[in-house]
């Protein structure tokens, strides 16, 4: 059997893994225009506290220790399903029984004029930053306040002396985070003296000698040393004209990760796939779900039968002291639990289908949101399901404290048996440590979390 992945991201090297451990014979060929880094390491990498080596997630002895022939530096420019074959940007074809296509997402560019101009930075890529990073920034403006924006805003911040978001929705985060959420991590940024403008529809984009000059539709001009496109991605699929694969708002996969022509499939930010809870198939472009659909699709491309239940919608960030996460349905009203104290910058809602969470939203400091690992806590029943029966009502009454209803619902037995594909456990691509043991043995409070009830 030859398989071939397009895409050296978390999906593709998640997809390899899977294939050579569950087939040691196949031949895997792997074509990718990039090396194998992880994004989500790249606000660390502007920012300064990691050496670009660290962003790699895998290198060339990890490919050839797993037996993958590399077309590295190379694009698909097309697919020929009735030959078999994909074709290479300089004409080398090849031949596949079973292909992957993980070839991820870009920036999605405004239509706003000079937006490819000399001094704007579309920061996606590891290219972006070590350009952007190469540069002196004393004023930067960010258009765009959305899940991007953020997740880069610690490394922008700490080499520029004045920071400006711009935008065009009423408030910031608008699809992470309701109203009073956003409002309190604006007001978060403002005591900071980051300048956050909302409702800002850039006009142009000019320059003012080696300045640049953003002209806003209420006739406002803004002033900056650089500018930053944080307005969206979109999946890589151009490629893909003729060859028979639907496409939609990005390449539409069935629960096994099969794209719409046979022997096919898609996973990561390329791939429109099922939701967990129920709604619309979507594309969930972050990495654990990448990871996700990549083992997914190599189980199948295997001969395994592996249905994967769907992604569950999930946005975390950190941002200059506050972290921020949303889960599932969380932009519903219908029957929640909020708890707000704005003088702390906290905030929680936990939205409800009968005894079951199937959203929530979390802001609040470290110590108040993952210091506490409240975070993986509220995915966890989230992504289970698990009826939570009379520690609702607990829970509405003590809302900061979700370790005991979710210990005594039996969510992390659940988690646990879902965390491994076809019995095995990831390896990782060379630069990640092995699983450490425990260090410290259960103690008797364990047994009253596990088996206690809300009055116990």
């Amino acid at each position: 059997m030859r398989h071939v992945v397009v895409g050296a991201g978390p999906a593709g090297l998640a997809a390899i893994e899977t294939l050579r451990a569950l087939d040691p014979a196949a031949e895997i060929a792997l074509v990718c225009d990039e090396p194998a880094y992880a994004r989500m390491v790249l606000p660390y990498f502007i920012e300064g506290k990691i050496e670009e080596r660290a962003v790699f997630t895998a290198d060339e002895t990890w490919l050839d220790g797993q037996g993958v022939e590399v077309h590295g530096g190379r694009r698909v420019e097309a697919i020929e399903p009735d030959a078999r074959t994909v074709a290479l940007d300089d004409g080398t074809p090849l031949a596949y029984d079973r292909l992957l296509l993980a070839t991820g997402s870009r920036v999605r560019v405004p239509a706003i004029p000079g937006a490819d101009g000399e001094g704007v930075v579309p920061m996606w890529t590891l290219e972006h930053a070590r350009g952007w990073r190469g540069r002196g920034h004393d004023e930067t403006a960010i258009v765009g306040a959305g899940f991007i924006a953020f997740t880069i805003l610690d490394g922008v911040a700490a080499r520029s002396r004045k920071l400006t978001f711009l935008e065009i929705e009423p408030q910031i985060l608008p699809r992470m985070l309701d109203a009073p959420a956003s409002a309190l991590v604006a007001a978060h940024l403002a005591d900071l003296g980051i300048d956050v403008r909302v409702s800002a529809r850039v006009a142009e984009i000019g320059t003012q000698g080696a300045r640049s000059v953003l002209r806003l539709e209420d006739g406002d001009d803004l002033i900056c040393d650089s500018v930053i496109l944080a307005t969206g991605i979109r999946p890589n699929v151009d490629f893909l004209q003729g060859s028979g694969i639907e496409v939609d708002d990005a390449i539409v996969v069935d629960e096994r990760m099969r794209t719409t022509v046979p022997d096919v499939f898609a996973a990561g930010d390329v791939a429109q796939g099922p939701d967990l809870l129920g709604g619309a198939r979507g594309v969930r472009a972050i990495q654990p779900v990448a990871v996700d659909h990549g083992r997914v699709a190599a189980a199948n491309m295997a001969g395994e039968d592996v249905r994967y239940e769907g992604a569950l919608v999930m946005n975390i960030l950190a941002a200059q002291g506050l972290e921020a996460s949303s889960f599932g349905h969380w932009e519903r009203d219908d029957d929640v639990t909020v708890v707000s104290n704005p003088a702390n910058r906290i905030y929680r809602k936990y939205v409800w289908e009968g005894g079951r969470l199937v959203g929530g939203i979390l802001v609040g400091p470290t110590v108040a949101v993952t210091g506490l690992n409240d975070v993986g806590m509220l995915k966890g029943l989230i992504q289970t399901g698990v009826d939570l029966g009379s520690w609702r009502g607990w829970l509405e009454e003590n809302p900061l404290e979700l370790r005991r209803p979710f210990v005594a619902s039996g969510a992390a037995t659940r988690l646990l048996e879902s965390t491994l594909l076809a019995g095995r456990a990831s390896t990782g691509g060379g630069f990640r440590w092995p699983a450490a043991p425990a260090r410290r043995p259960r103690r008797d409070p364990h047994a009253t979390l596990v088996g206690g009830s809300p009055r116990a």
